[in-house]
């Protein structure tokens, strides 16, 4: 299966291709050089532009004295819900101090205190001080700052901006040895194109913009897991999709990004409130406001169903110095007519992060030879149902270092990429607007057999709509649909309330679901589902 492109009229090469722009992609780069290894580094907007600058809360590490990479195993198994593989989690924490140092090197600066050590903090999930930051809450920004510097400071890796990934390329032996893109630009290399490699990482973030509101940038359209899909790879938990119970309300008719208020303002002390001005989480979980993430939006749901409000409130009136520990945050609510010292800030959930993603090994490789996902793409194993708080950004430092690694010791020369002859897919660019809202109503927060079935009908009737004239808003809303049509097929077939997924009509845990739904697409566009069970060692 492919999507519907012209022919590429230019060819690019180098050792390595890494898609995508943001802490796993700068990073696998940045690895991948250490061994020689020349890259080609593909973005889809500015190099700067992707979810990383974003993240606001930090990185989990255990660094703090008195913590220990146990620990932060045991509260990531706790916030996984069962689902998560216990080895990859055991790498993430072990191998996770030693990314951070290795990133301190490379320029990023995080905030300290007075005696000089890291400053740690605490967020949803953690039983300890283990969250670094930067700038008070602008640590991606300052992640991505470093990182982007190393990269423009070395010129073997050849950034392209403005570049869609289109498909795979493929060799006689079903090896993946390049990609096609779409250049937005003009010289040499505008247009649809061709790049090769001795293997491709695949490295695109998230797909938030499957839903209606969402924390991720316009440019989450996950690419990279609609990719996979149509190269045949296995994808699995997608749909455990977080949502970010604490995002800035903007009103009835706002839609795409939203302005994200990090757990780490939790963390700190805030308090969330119903329109009486009770606080609701003392009576729902006993670390209240610093429950898991899937827990707070789930109650914030059911206290806005119960009256009918679009948000509940967020109380940091109490908390001293807010406006320097959050500048960000501050600033933002200011935008926006709030002052937080003297306001309640209305919050909403809104869809944050995928837990699930392309199904990859301890190395990220996929099921597919020569295709390696990392980062949200990927489905490592380490989130399990319900991603822990700041265990993302942890996660593309530890497994970009293994994917470089893994690629200089076992990097064999491509073949020539052979014509893929498969089914042709594109969509009419206006059905992005009604995914996203089908997907909200129906596949959001809360999820039921009947609010799943209308939606996977909407999305039926939005399959008739196709196209003929590719263009890059016809290529992201067919990726959406796609990951669309992935994520209500797997929310579907799990029938049980676990983690960041939630049925109204299947609402306990069933042990019988301690299971991965993995799926595959075939040339043809047919759908197969398949399970695994959970590596619990």
């Amino acid at each position: 299966m492919k999507l519907l492109a012209p022919a590429p009229g230019w060819t690019a090469s180098a050792d390595v291709i890494v898609v995508g722009s943001g802490i796993a992609g700068l990073t696998t780069a940045l690895q991948c050089r250490t061994y020689g290894l020349s890259v080609l580094l593909v973005t889809k907007a500015r190099v700067d532009e992707g979810s990383t600058k974003w993240a606001q809360g930090g990185i989990a590490a255990a660094l703090g004295e008195g913590d220990s990479p146990e620990e932060h195993l045991v509260d990531t198994l706790e916030a996984g819900a069962g689902l998560c593989d216990v080895s990859a989690v055991r790498v993430l924490v072990t191998e996770g101090p030693e990314a951070v140092r290795k990133l301190i090197e490379r320029g990023a600066k995080f905030d300290t205190e007075a005696s000089g050590e890291i400053s740690l903090t605490r967020e949803g999930g953690h039983h300890r001080n283990r969250i670094i930051h930067a700038g008070g809450d602008a640590t991606g920004a300052e992640v991505s700052r470093a990182l982007l510097a190393a990269v423009h400071n070395d010129s073997e890796i050849e950034v392209v901006e403005h570049a869609l990934v289109l498909d795979a390329l493929k060799d006689q032996d079903g090896e993946v040895c390049g990609v096609t893109l779409h250049v937005i630009g003009e010289g040499s290399r505008d247009g649809v194109g061709r790049a090769l490699a001795k293997a491709v990482v695949l490295a695109t973030g998230g797909l938030g913009q499957v839903f209606a509101q969402t924390t991720n940038p316009s440019v989450s359209t996950g690419d990279g897991v609609a990719l996979a899909l149509r190269a045949g790879a296995k994808v699995a938990d997608v749909e455990f999709i977080q949502f970010h119970p604490t995002v800035l309300w903007l009103g009835d008719n706002s839609q795409g990004q939203q302005p994200l208020i990090s757990e780490a303002v939790r963390g700190e002390g805030a308090y969330l409130l119903d329109n009486d001005g009770n606080r609701f989480m003392q009576d729902v979980h006993p670390m209240a406001e610093l429950a898991p993430r899937d827990v707070v939006a789930i109650a914030s749901m059911r206290v806005m169903n119960e009256s009918g409000a679009q948000h509940v409130w967020l109380d940091v009136r109490h908390i001293e110095g807010f406006e320097k520990r959050f500048p960000t945050i501050y600033a933002s609510c200011r935008e926006h007519g709030i002052d937080p010292m003297k306001d309640l800030i209305p919050v909403a959930p809104a869809s944050h992060y995928a837990s699930g993603g392309v199904r990859v090994d301890l190395n990220g490789r996929t099921s597919v030879a020569g295709l390696y996902a990392c980062g949200e793409t990927a489905c490592s194993g380490v989130h399990g149902a319900n991603r822990l708080a700041s265990n993302s950004l942890l996660e593309g430092l530890v497994f970009s270092a293994r994917i470089a690694a893994d690629i200089a010791a076992h990097m064999p020369e491509p073949g020539a990429p052979v014509e893929n002859a498969s089914r042709e897919i594109l969509l009419d660019p206006s059905v992005r607007g009604n995914i996203q809202a089908s997907m909200s109503r129906g596949a959001g927060v809360l999820r039921s057999s009947d609010s799943l079935l209308k939606t996977s009908a909407d999305l039926t009737r939005i399959e008739d709509r196709s196209s003929t004239e590719p263009c890059v808003e016809a290529w992201e809303a067919t990726n959406l649909f796609q990951l669309a049509q992935a994520i209500l097929k797997a929310a579907l077939i799990r029938q049980e309330t676990r983690g960041s997924h939630w049925r109204e009509d299947f609402p306990v845990a069933s042990d019988l679901w301690r299971k991965r739904i993995i799926q595959q697409v075939d040339q043809s566009g047919a759908w197969t589902t398949g399970y695994q069970e959970v590596n619990d060692k």
